[in-house]
């Protein structure tokens, strides 16, 4: 049986999930990653007011986890422009939690035993399998997942490291990284202007809607990730975390009437079975 950290972990993969649903249908994905993050930075902004500080050892963090969201968001929003970039950034979350439990063997000195291990495996596996299956994918395409997949690892294990040495404040160390999502709409506007944020304010109040919301659920889904990271081991939370790609399975299925093979089907429970070698 999952523990309670674990139950809270997989909670903010369903999070994660439903902003990522909830974003499926805009078609400008730029200008809503913008208004999701102006949301994100907004609320970290109020946040920061009513928080005390994170401890100073954990300030190294905080900066190089911001600019590495950074260029994650900036690094996500030109590999959208690719049209298979929908099937490979499975091969994104798929990726990274082997690359999390590598980095926090090295970096961190965590180790974990061979049932979790298992576990990771199993779900890294599956996921790449659900974006795999049937598709092919190509050359470009998978180095540009490969690259997400290094870039999210990285931003998870300098968070791991980084909160635990905040004195006890994830709320605040979290609140500080995600100010960093003001740059987003900074470069939104270097390359495009201004003029589409006030179209969209007039024109797409649904689409914009969806974006603020997202970025809403967005930071609490982290925020409970970045909460596990204190305790738990940084490749367990960030597999568990993953299986945001099955939960976004079932939301299609269920919600917007995709069709879901049965190898695909047995692809997400490969990814079940391995959370729950994760709870033993």
């Amino acid at each position: 049986m999952l523990s309670y950290t674990g139950g809270i972990v997989l909670l903010a993969a369903m999070l994660h999930a439903t902003w990522n649903a909830m974003l499926h249908g805009n078609r400008d994905r730029f200008l809503s990653m913008t208004w999701m993050s102006i949301a994100i930075a907004a609320v970290a902004t109020l946040v920061i007011v009513a928080s005390p500080l994170p401890a100073r050892a954990s300030w190294p963090y905080i900066v190089a986890s911001g600019l590495v969201h950074g260029f994650y968001n900036a690094s996500l929003v030109r590999s959208y422009r690719r049209n298979d970039l929908a099937l490979a950034y499975p091969i994104a979350r798929g990726s990274s939690p082997l690359l999390v439990t590598l980095g926090a063997a090295l970096f961190a000195h965590e180790a974990i035993g061979p049932v979790h291990a298992l576990g990771i495996a199993m779900i890294s596996g599956g996921i790449c399998a659900i974006a795999l299956l049937g598709r092919r994918v190509s050359r470009s395409g998978a180095l540009a997942a490969l690259t997400t997949g290094a870039t999210i690892a990285l931003y998870t294990v300098i968070d791991g490291m980084g909160v635990r040495v905040s004195d006890g404040q994830s709320v605040a160390y979290t609140a500080w990284m995600f100010l960093f999502y003001w740059l987003t709409p900074v470069y939104f506007i270097a390359l495009r202007g201004v003029a589409p944020l006030r179209a969209s304010l007039r024109d797409e109040p649904m689409a914009l809607g969806s974006s603020l919301m997202g970025g809403l659920v967005s930071i609490a889904a982290y925020g409970i990730v970045i909460w596990a990271l204190q305790s738990g081991a940084m490749g367990t939370v960030s597999a568990l975390r993953e299986t945001s790609v099955v939960f976004a399975v079932l939301i299609g299925r269920v919600f917007l009437r995709e069709t879901v093979s049965v190898t695909r089907w047995i692809a997400c429970l490969i990814v079940a079975a391995g959370a729950v070698c994760l709870g033993i």
